[in-house]
């Protein structure tokens, strides 16, 4: 970018206006409210992760509700195993992205994600949540379609929690859930 402006400056051009940036506080203002409910505590928060990304087919999702429980800023990253270099990678989305990429086939396809058992550690305001989840297209679907581990990085800012990261990992044949992630503990 910086290149492009001395070039427009080289050749007499004025370079596109960059977008004013906004202040911390004006990017808080800009989330929309929680119901207190949902960011009192990890657990709450947590509960209200799963609850606003599940629904049945034709069902529109929350997405307010959804911005409502992360800071800003926040992040989704899903990893994986590239089939071909065998390498483990991530993608780190934006809240916008993940929905993008995300909304066909969570409204579409129908899709619950249900905890099935966490593990949290806390220091502070912050805390560090794994929880395992099993998904579904339909609550009464008999098996999980899926399965894996939510990793998720907590803030209290003294008036809330808030969700800063949610990074996650499937279970594969080659990687299944350890034993331990499928209870809930310390």
């Amino acid at each position: 970018m910086l290149s492009a402006f001395l070039i427009a400056a080289s050749i007499g051009m004025q370079a596109a206006p960059q977008p004013k940036p906004i202040s911390h506080a004006e990017a808080l203002a800009a989330v929309p409210a929680a119901a207190p409910a949902d960011v009192s505590s990890p657990e709450a928060i947590v509960t209200a992760l799963y609850s606003v990304i599940s629904g049945d087919a034709g069902v529109k999702r929350d997405w307010k509700r959804f911005h409502s429980l992360f800071y800003p800023g926040a992040r989704t990253i899903p990893t994986g195993m590239n089939p071909e270099t065998k390498k483990a990678g991530a993608r780190i989305d934006s809240l916008e992205e993940y929905i993008r990429k995300n909304r066909s086939f969570l409204e579409d396809d129908g899709f619950h994600e249900v905890e099935v058992a966490r593990r949290m550690e806390r220091f502070g305001n912050i805390a560090h949540v794994l929880s395992t989840y099993e998904s579904r297209h339909k609550l009464s679907d008999p098996k999980p379609f899926m399965r894996g581990i939510n990793s998720i990085q907590l803030l209290n800012d003294g008036s809330r929690w808030w969700i800063l990261s949610v990074a996650w990992s499937q279970e594969t044949p080659d990687h299944p859930i350890p034993a331990k992630y499928l209870k809930s503990g310390d």
